[in-house]
């Protein structure tokens, strides 16, 4: 299954790099290749903006396929140019996003929104772990979507009823929230915490869904 995705506008992706200069951009051979979102061309691409706007670009890669376990491998092959970036660029699905952000201590944010999206993890078995709401957080939510790992979907910090960090809904659940602050403080950027999501745009992603690539 191929994940859907959108470049999001450069003046975005300028915001969210306010204050990081120093930038590796990663893009996928799969989905974003497809839907050419991420792929060689895309990634050049992106680095020729960025340059245009001051940033100093460390290394760039094409991971062949950015949501599975080729990331940690590729995350080891660019270790020197990821350590001296401020921050990674992604411009894979949410899912590498998310994986990416499992591997290294560096924020990592979406140079693409996810629209729509499944997962497998093992046969059979499979977990959502983006709403494909095309408002992706991610870059401001250390890689952890409050969308789906909050069970009320809050994306303006916890609710009254955590407790000792879980969920009040799932008591064996860890809160979403407190994920998000702890991987945040980790990072320095509990600054983050206070920023104000406004409501989501529905008509973002309107259903039924379906895009055409040119």
């Amino acid at each position: 299954m191929k994940s859907i995705t959108r470049q999001k506008p450069i003046e975005e992706i300028q915001r969210v790099l306010e204050g990081m200069d120093r930038v590796f951009i990663v893009g996928c051979g799969t989905c974003t290749t497809m839907t050419k979102t991420g792929g060689v061309d895309q990634v050049e691409e992106m680095k020729g903006k960025l340059q245009e706007l001051g940033k100093r670009i460390t290394g760039t890669t094409v991971i062949p396929t950015a949501c599975d376990d080729m990331t940690e491998e590729a995350m080891k092959e660019n270790e020197q140019y990821i350590r001296s970036a401020d921050v990674i660029l992604s411009l894979s699905c949410a899912l590498g996003v998310h994986r990416m952000s499992l591997y290294v201590g560096k924020p990592v944010v979406p140079g693409v929104d996810t629209l729509f999206i499944g997962v497998e993890e093992t046969p059979g078995f499979f977990r959502e772990a983006c709403d494909q709401c095309g408002q992706c957080l991610l870059g401001e939510t250390a890689g952890i979507c409050p969308i789906t790992a909050c069970h009320k979907g809050l994306v303006n910090g916890p609710c009254g009823g955590t407790n000792n960090g879980k969920c009040e809904v799932d008591k064996e659940k860890d809160c979403a929230w407190t994920l998000i602050y702890n991987r945040l403080k980790e990072q320095g950027r509990l600054d983050l915490m206070h920023q104000y999501h406004p409501p989501r745009d529905h008509h973002i992603a309107l259903r039924p869904r379906s895009i055409t690539i040119t």
